[in-house]
């Protein structure tokens, strides 16, 4: 056995793991867990596929079960500030002792084989670890990209959850909504309930056709249950069961946000017989909701003028469109200030125009990463009109400086185009992980 790494060395370590690049299939993640006693085998796990939701669905289940007393686990992605936001059990994150130990396991267990396994593999495997070495009651976990073969379609849930689909990472997962859709239908097993949010039209025949063929009983948003906005800030629900809650707490800004909501309670609801959740404890649960970066207001001291700032992760068509809707409904008369950075792959046509039509004053940059698109080029493609009043800095720091320095308390500074220029930002004001 080799000598226990560092919190830092261990760090290093999983960093490296990205130098092995998206590798889609289920063969290494299996192998390795066989080897490790199949850990997933002693939990019960609700698994959580889509393109725009899964985090908020997910951090909703896990402050209604944390709530009526379940050790809850998540596993989410990606992190914003710090990798141990990944990995946390009610409301706390996995210690700096234990990401180290079991990256350790981990490192000696792969040694140098010849096909080494990739960073979401890799952290997959730590959170199924640490999981079943913490007994939790319920481990939720959120695939990373699609579904079928996403490194945690190891597992047999208590339940599957799709939240909306629409295009993103068609290089791997196919370049419709319809063939997206077949890959987050991988989730969906034999005789285990689906909830599916269901709002892309070319999505639902694909989910509905796979529940069908495994035999898997399917509650769809807005057939078998549903969620409207009521006073600002609540929402009413009705479940599959028949349930009815009114004037429930709404934590997450955004429209599409009650039909996560929705999504969640109603895995709740189906999920009842394993982990019964009090009606009365619903309410404290949503109470507690916490989701950083996904229409996340921030107030901010600057040059003693007090600021506010929206951060969000808008990252692809679905995700610009929910952004812009949320900034005309809940900020009609302020004047926009828009810092953007987006990855070089994501094409987002004309909803990214019609978010950048709203600002008064337009921010291009990027973080050091590769894979971000370079902002004078964002810049050299923008229609004339939207580029007169669009700049761009090289450097996250200057964007923020920048545009706080002229924003006005009245103003609303966003922040979007990518979790991790939102985590950035959200790091520079206001430090820490984003627990």
């Amino acid at each position: 056995m080799p000598a226990p790494m560092t919190f830092h060395q261990a760090e290093d370590w999983l960093a490296q793991r990205q130098l092995f690049t998206i590798k889609l299939g289920l063969d290494r993640t299996r192998s390795l867990l066989a080897e490790l006693g199949n850990p997933q085998d002693r939990l019960q796990i609700i698994h959580i596929a889509g393109t725009n939701g899964k985090g908020s669905v997910g951090a909703s289940l896990l402050a209604l079960l944390s709530a009526a007393g379940f050790r809850t686990g998540f596993y989410s992605s990606p992190h914003l500030v710090d990798v141990r936001e990944r990995f946390r059990i009610n409301d706390r994150l996995i210690s700096e002792t234990d990401f180290a130990a079991l990256i350790t396991r981990l490192a000696a267990l792969t040694g140098s084989r010849d096909h080494q396994p990739t960073y979401f593999e890799c952290t997959t495997l730590l959170a199924l670890m640490w999981f079943a070495e913490q007994r939790v009651d319920a481990a939720i976990l959120e695939t990373g990209m699609g579904g079928r073969l996403d490194a945690t379609n190891v597992v047999t849930p208590r339940i599957a959850i799709i939240t909306d689909i629409s295009r993103d990472h068609e290089q791997h997962l196919g370049p419709t909504v319809a063939a997206i859709a077949g890959e987050k239908a991988g989730i969906v097993k034999a005789e285990v309930p689906t909830v599916f949010s269901g709002r892309a039209t070319e999505a639902v025949a694909v989910i509905e056709a796979r529940c069908q063929q495994v035999h898997s009983p399917l509650a769809l948003f807005g057939r078998d249950f549903s969620a409207q906005t009521a006073a600002p800030g609540t929402f009413n629900y009705q479940g599959p069961t028949g349930k009815k809650l009114a004037a429930l707490p709404l934590m997450l800004q955004g429209a599409h946000q009650v039909v996560n909501a929705g999504v969640a309670l109603a895995a709740l609801e189906l999920l009842a017989p394993i982990f019964p959740v009090p009606p009365k404890t619903i309410a404290t649960g949503l109470r507690q909701v916490r989701w950083p970066c996904r229409m996340e207001l921030l107030a901010v001291r600057h040059r003693g003028k007090d600021l506010r700032v929206l951060l969000d992760g808008a990252h692809n068509e679905a995700g610009v469109v929910a952004l812009a809707q949320a900034l005309r409904a809940d900020y009609p008369d302020c004047r926009l200030l828009l810092i953007w950075g987006n990855m070089a792959d994501k094409h987002m046509g004309p909803p990214l125009l019609d978010l950048l039509a709203l600002a008064k004053t337009v921010m291009l940059t990027r973080t050091e990463s590769p894979r971000f698109a370079a902002p004078q080029m964002l810049h050299a493609s923008l229609p004339p009109a939207l580029r007169a009043r669009t700049d761009w800095c090289d450097t996250v720091e200057q964007a923020v400086e920048r545009m706080l320095a002229q924003a006005e308390p009245d103003d609303l500074v966003c922040v979007a185009g990518s979790l991790y220029l939102a985590g950035r930002v959200r790091r520079i004001l206001a430090g820490g992980p984003a627990a």
